[in-house]
């Protein structure tokens, strides 16, 4: 299944190396498109700067200690069952849980001393999306909008940079992100920049069977021309609704147009056939969700879409007091039958193919979460939510790899050396897109704002 919605949630920002794409889906008698966050910068001259980048959110927090960032010296009863595992490079090591991910550790950095400060989903994950602190921190099942409505990080990009070429700059899915009460998190939108520049978001199944792209896929009662014919007669009705309406009539219309051009588009309706990859390709991403959607996300940029965010795929089957990575519960079983191995094969996967293609270089990839977890297990044999300190790892795209940069203390529970702010890695994602952190955007009120007020990390640059 795959359909595309035009809501608000997203994240993530990158740059396309062709130019920019566009994806858009089909109502009655137009077309209803979600808006979608676009990265293309160019930096000529200049040391390596990525031209895409794919996001991949691990919903709900993975463990520091069973992740990037073990513990082997403390008790049982912080470092969990799993040791450290060697790297490729001396003197770096990751949980055992993630071996291919451990040979692939000279491209990788380990950001070990990340920092929101803040122990709610909804407002920690505002925070790690746009870079700016939620008011009030530690706030739970919030909804978006003022006075948290600063745009998404991929919002950000689209404004900057534009879209280009009618197609958009960046895709969210296989779905948004929510809460067990199903509320949405702030931070997933354009915020006060408004719906033009919001993310798209495309709900799909890429795993199913039955994936198919019904959106851009013409029946077969609809050739060429006749979709021609019916883009001219809504131009029309739209000319004629805008003499008596206004406002929202012009951005509808760009909307339609973008959905037009990708109906039109055999390169947008290849980019979503996964049925072209090799089965062992397919294979090696893992057939389940969230491997898909990695492939998925690979078969996007090259298509020439800017920014993917790949979110991990929250299905029904999932446990309710304890779904995707937040591991209240049993974290041991769950991370060794569930989320390590899927994680390992799924992130090594696209790290190895974008190399072998020669696309790492210049495609930023993001590995993060809303927080960590506690550095001491409760009595259900889980963690609890932990914004104090935890782990993000990036590839590729101008990031020197090879490295862990910061520390955490003895136990995993607060930074000790080279802390990192939502603010900063923002501000460290932009820069390694080409975009200068301070660029101006306006509120709704016409004040100048820079996109960012962090610094960027100039140690895994």
């Amino acid at each position: 299944m795959f359909s595309i919605h035009e809501s608000s949630a997203s994240l993530c920002d990158g740059i396309s190396r062709r130019e920019v794409f566009r994806a858009g889906g089909l109502t009655a008698l137009g077309l209803s498109l979600p808006a979608l966050s676009r990265i293309h910068a160019s930096s000529p001259g200049t040391a390596k700067h990525a031209k895409n980048c794919i996001v991949l959110f691990m919903l709900g927090g993975p463990p520091q200690h069973s992740t990037w960032d073990p513990k082997p010296d403390a008790l049982d009863t912080i470092r969990g069952e799993f040791g450290p595992i060697a790297t490729n490079v001396p003197g770096v090591n990751i949980c055992s849980l993630f071996p291919k991910l451990a040979q692939q550790a000279d491209k990788l950095c380990f950001v070990r001393a990340m920092s929101t400060g803040d122990n709610a989903h909804s407002s920690s994950g505002y925070a790690m999306l746009t870079g700016v602190p939620h008011a009030p921190m530690n706030a739970e099942n919030v909804n978006p909008g003022p006075p948290n409505d600063w745009p998404t990080l991929a919002s950000l990009v689209r404004r900057i940079a534009g879209d280009k070429h009618g197609m958009p700059g960046a895709v969210r899915l296989p779905m948004h992100i929510f809460n067990t009460d199903n509320s949405v998190w702030p931070g997933q939108d354009a915020g006060f920049l408004g719906r033009a520049s919001d993310p798209w978001l495309f709900r799909c199944e890429p795993a199913s069977p039955q994936f198919r792209i019904p959106e851009f896929t013409l029946m077969a009662d609809v050739p060429l021309g006749r979709l021609s014919d019916r883009r001219d007669l809504l131009q029309r009705f739209d000319r004629s609704l805008a003499s008596t309406t206004a406002g929202p009539v012009g951005q509808y219309d760009r909307h339609t147009t973008q959905a037009f051009d990708l109906l039109g588009s055999p390169q947008a309706r290849m980019a979503y056939d996964l049925n072209r990859e090799s089965v062992g390709v397919r294979d090696r991403y893992g057939r389940h969700h969230f491997g898909q959607s990695c492939l998925l996300a690979r078969r996007l940029i090259e298509a020439g879409v800017s920014l993917v965010q790949v979110n991990w795929f929250r299905g029904p089957e999932e446990p309710s007091d304890a779904p995707c990575w937040d591991t209240h519960a049993q974290e041991n079983a769950r991370l060794k039958t569930v989320l390590a191995p899927t994680l390992d094969q799924s992130f090594s996967a696209l790290i190895n193919d974008l190399d072998e293609r020669g696309m790492l270089d210049e495609t930023l990839v993001v590995c993060m979460s809303e927080f960590g977890r506690t550095p001491r297990f409760n009595g259900r044999g889980g963690r609890d939510h932990w914004g104090h300190v935890f782990s993000v790892a990036l590839a590729g795209g101008g990031i020197k790899g090879g490295q862990a940069y910061g520390a955490s203390d003895a136990i995993g529970a607060y930074p000790k050396e080279g802390k990192v702010t939502p603010q900063d890695l923002t501000a460290t994602i932009l820069h390694a897109l080409g975009i200068d952190p301070t660029s101006e955007i306006r509120d709704a009120q016409g004040r100048p704002l820079p996109a960012s007020r962090g610094d960027v990390v100039k140690g895994i640059i």
